[in-house]
């Protein structure tokens, strides 16, 4: 038995309502610039529309004329998606609540989870989505991802509840250690004054 090996995602689609609701809140709101069009290829009763959430991938809605906006959540039943989560940037975190204040849009408020920043909203179909922003930036050649393991790691060797801006710190520094070279016979800590 062999494993289908997943490369990334490459899209997730969702079931919208009216085409416009769908383009009004994933652009107007979110910032995905609309990018492509077309009938569902398997409901000829449907739209289906195509956005960019910003690298490079995709979420598609499936729209139908008929279908109204319904913002009562939705189904957290076992097999159900909880949230979606979109990255931003540090600087556009700090504009969240703001932003959201602005449109009247109801709100979970800045949440601290230690790697990084939440803040969550449900979409008008009641889909709750969430804006994270990671505290640190990855060192060259490395993916959030790599930050991640290693600092997990770490915390778990601590015996640590939850993961902490120091656990990420010190991860960034070892992978730095183990995958960049230096001259120096003894990388260590030094303090020269």
């Amino acid at each position: 038995m062999r494993k289908l090996q997943a490369q990334g995602v490459h899209h997730i689609t969702l079931v919208g309502a009216d085409r416009q609701t769908s383009i009004d809140f994933w652009e107007g709101v979110l910032g995905m610039p609309f990018i492509f069009d077309q009938p569902n290829l398997d409901d000829p009763n449907q739209g289906h529309l195509y956005f960019d959430p910003g690298d490079g991938r995709l979420i598609t809605i499936f729209t139908n004329e008929d279908r109204k906006p319904d913002p009562a959540r939705t189904p957290t039943d076992i097999g159900c998606v909880h949230h979606i989560a979109f990255n931003v940037s540090q600087a556009t975190f700090r504009q969240c609540v703001k932003r959201l204040d602005a449109r009247g849009i109801q709100h979970s408020g800045p949440k601290d989870r230690g790697f990084m920043d939440s803040i969550y909203f449900k979409d008008p179909l009641g889909l709750l989505i969430e804006l994270a922003s990671y505290r640190f930036e990855p060192p060259e050649g490395c993916r959030h991802a790599d930050v991640m393991i290693e600092a997990h790691r770490i915390r778990v060797e601590r015996g640590d509840y939850n993961l902490a801006e120091e656990h990420l710190a010190d991860a960034i520094e070892g992978l730095v250690e183990r995958r960049q070279q230096s001259l120096s016979a003894d990388r260590g800590a030094k303090n020269p004054y």
